[in-house]
């Protein structure tokens, strides 16, 4: 299947706007799934809270010894650098665009990010039916931020109001390539940390279809991580990509 930028977006970039749509929030019973299952967010932190350095951060990301089945990476070179890099058609879906992409979705300098991908490469053999099964696997973008005093809370409610904003989509530029996100609806988060939210973006394929993915966004403290799945075998079929519990369980338990 030739390669369309609207699919090469959506694989990398695109997703970044899809997934933060779902942070908005919502409402009622939406409301209870999408933000840690209904508990309470924890009490704000202090104002004397100080961010985490980048250098720290890096040291807190997810290593292959840390996770059995899976291989670490440092990063993903088609993934944009920096904010800058990633510009939306709503100033209020900038956040979900930004963390879909790896990238602090709040006001900090402070951020890292890499990758974690199953690793099926261990147990493959020169059949075409491996081949195949090489590229149904599930790739999660896991990005790291930190901010002072209370900086993390107001990103989480940055996010839950861009979800709500956004619900009907927007358009998203990243890497000289435009796409559109055609909806945003919440998700089941996975209750970890302080406070958690995940949402469930679409993204059109240019005729290729639509791709479906979904964002968590974990507070811990002043630090928050973003995660986003995609699987390349089924882009463009609708559906879902599921983010590994194991993943998020890991990564949130290595946070301060």
């Amino acid at each position: 299947m030739k390669r369309s930028s609207g699919a090469r977006i959506g694989a990398t970039v695109a997703m970044s706007a899809v997934t933060l749509a779902l942070i908005t929030g919502c409402s009622s019973d939406e409301s209870k799934d999408s933000t840690d299952n209904g508990k309470e967010a924890s009490a704000s932190p202090t104002q004397a809270a100080k961010a985490l350095s980048a250098a720290d951060l890096e040291k807190l990301l997810l290593t292959t010894s840390d996770l059995k089945g899976y291989k670490v990476d440092a990063g993903d070179d088609t993934l944009p650098k920096s904010k800058s890099e990633v510009k939306t058609d709503k100033a209020e879906c900038d956040p979900l665009a930004w963390s879909t992409a790896g990238l602090a979705p709040g006001d900090t300098e402070a951020s890292a990010s890499n990758t974690v991908a199953e690793d099926k490469a261990a147990t493959a053999t020169a059949s075409p039916e491996d081949f195949e099964d090489a590229f149904n696997l599930n790739m999660t973008f896991v990005g790291l931020s930190s901010y002072d005093g209370d900086g993390a809370e107001k990103t989480m409610k940055a996010l839950s109001d861009g979800v709500a904003a956004c619900s009907g989509g927007y358009g998203l530029a990243a890497d000289g390539e435009d796409s559109k996100v055609t909806k945003v609806s919440p998700a089941k988060a996975s209750g970890q940390g302080d406070e958690s939210v995940a949402f469930s973006q679409g993204v059109d394929m240019d005729g290729e279809g639509t791709a479906n993915f979904t964002t968590e966004v974990v507070r811990k403290g002043n630090t928050i991580a973003t995660f986003y799945t995609v699987n390349l075998a089924s882009l463009g079929t609708g559906k879902v990509a599921e983010i590994p519990a194991e993943v998020v369980t890991t990564q949130v338990g290595k946070l301060k």
